[in-house]
């Protein structure tokens, strides 16, 4: 199973994100555990300069604006 943590304060591109990442792992059939970092403090912790950002088992693949969904395909794949 994935672990991916979407990093945003809740606006409409984070949620964008999210179901993204969801719609993409279940066509893949990939399992993923999403979970939301809303809390400003852990997000600069992580070092996102501009949300949304995306990591993949602790790794940061992205951030800033909504990913190319290729590029999300292979983060999950990985």
């Amino acid at each position: 199973m994935k672990h991916i943590k979407v990093f945003g304060p809740g606006c409409k591109r984070c949620e964008t994100v999210m179901q993204m990442v969801r719609d993409t792992a279940a066509e893949l059939g990939i399992s993923v555990e999403v979970e939301k970092v809303d809390d400003p403090r852990a997000i600069a912790m992580a070092g996102v300069m501009s949300t949304p950002g995306i990591s993949v088992d602790g790794m940061m693949v992205h951030a800033g604006g909504l990913p190319d969904p290729e590029k999300l395909e292979g983060w999950l794949r990985q």
